[in-house]
């Protein structure tokens, strides 16, 4: 769906974001509804500045081992900021930008391997990109008439999973990690009928999930597909009512954390979260603390989900759910559109883009909340 502005070890963390969640765990005081912006908790956010054109448009982030990329549509390409010393490193230029009719990129992204940057374009492409040279090495086409959106990587077969949510039915897409990386295969997902959002590969099951936002023409109607990835069928699919999900995260004993979308609450739905046992598809438990979320995010290294709810009721938030008990704890204040998160387990630093206009970076930024 279009979207304004909207994918060598360190020594382990004994919180994530330190100088602000364990602040949150109880040493200052909560702000109106649970709610504090973060330079009320523990001092200012960093905030790192996105040369070139201003950042208005812009989609999903990725982070690992010291590398947080992002798609930047507003420069027509993948933006790479390292995460320890928090400095712009440049930018992988070659994408369609921020185009009308579901044309534009790049969207999704990941980092693949040790060297490489994947990410879906306008035109049914999914580029890939060598880091060392910051340079488009090979585009496949998934065969489809409009953009590649969000993508999972499926590391045990050596799979990137693709999706192609505007085209009509939407589908997912197979495409070999190895060289040639030769599109194996896809699957059309017919009862979709108001695009996809994120898949999710789930290693414990061997199984990729996708957030169907829509099913039946029913808005009312969401759901998440169950996909088995060496057969490439569609094993089934759990649904969820006045949700229309969003971004897909797993945590500990594989518990799914749904981020209920925008679109949810512009429909009416109200604003919230849900966690699913993706064996029953049963729902574990409703969170109303927070919701309105595009991408959300689990670091294994702190135990937390991390959502970016752009559209929670009274601005953007960065929404914060331990994991392990299934508490939420905190929404922390973020700026304009900020609909994409990432965190780096490495060190737990957590980075939000921020669109351009707002007051605390005309020109855009990336948020940074960390210690």
């Amino acid at each position: 769906m279009p979207r304004i502005a909207r994918r060598p070890l360190l020594s382990r963390i004994r919180c994530l974001f330190p100088s602000i969640l364990c602040t949150v765990l109880g040493l200052a005081p909560l702000g109106a509804a649970g709610i504090a912006r973060a330079e009320a908790v523990a001092g200012p956010i960093r905030r790192i500045d996105v040369p070139g054109r201003p950042l208005r448009s812009f989609d999903i982030g990725f982070a690992r081992d010291g590398l947080y990329a992002f798609s930047d549509r507003s420069n027509a390409g993948v933006d790479l900021i390292d995460t320890r010393s928090l400095r712009f490193l440049g930018r992988i230029d070659g994408f369609a930008g921020a185009r009308a009719g579901d044309q534009g990129g790049p969207n999704g992204v990941l980092l693949v391997g040790a060297d490489q940057v994947w990410a879906g374009d306008g035109g049914s492409r999914v580029r890939i990109a060598d880091l060392a040279t910051r340079r488009i090495v090979a585009s496949v086409s998934t065969g489809g008439l409009k953009r590649v959106d969000e993508m999972a990587l499926d590391a045990r077969d050596h799979l990137v999973v693709a999706a192609n949510n505007a085209d009509k039915p939407p589908f997912v897409s197979f495409i070999s990690t190895r060289p040639p990386y030769r599109l194996l295969g896809r699957v059309v997902l017919e009862r979709a009928t108001h695009g996809l959002e994120q898949p999710l590969w789930d290693a414990r099951r061997g199984r990729v999930y996708v957030s169907v936002p829509e099913l039946d023409g029913r808005p009312a109607l969401g759901g998440v597909a169950v996909i088995d990835p060496r057969t490439r069928t569609l094993v089934g699919t759990w649904t969820v009512d006045r949700c229309m999900p969003g971004g897909l995260a797993l945590g500990p004993k594989g518990r799914l954390l749904v981020g209920c979308s925008d679109d949810a609450v512009a429909a009416g739905f109200g604003a919230r979260s849900l966690l699913l046992d993706p064996t029953s598809g049963k729902v574990l438990r409703t969170y109303r603390e927070v919701g309105g979320s595009d991408e959300v995010w689990y670091d294994p290294a702190s135990g937390r989900f991390l959502l970016a709810a752009v559209a929670e009721p009274g601005g953007s938030v960065l929404g914060v759910i331990d994991a392990r008990s299934g508490r939420w704890l905190r929404n922390l204040r973020t700026g304009a559109h900020a609909h994409s998160v990432a965190a780096d387990p490495v060190n737990g630093r957590a980075f939000i883009p921020v669109a351009a206009g707002d007051p605390s970076c005309k020109r855009g930024c990336v948020e940074e909340f960390g210690r």
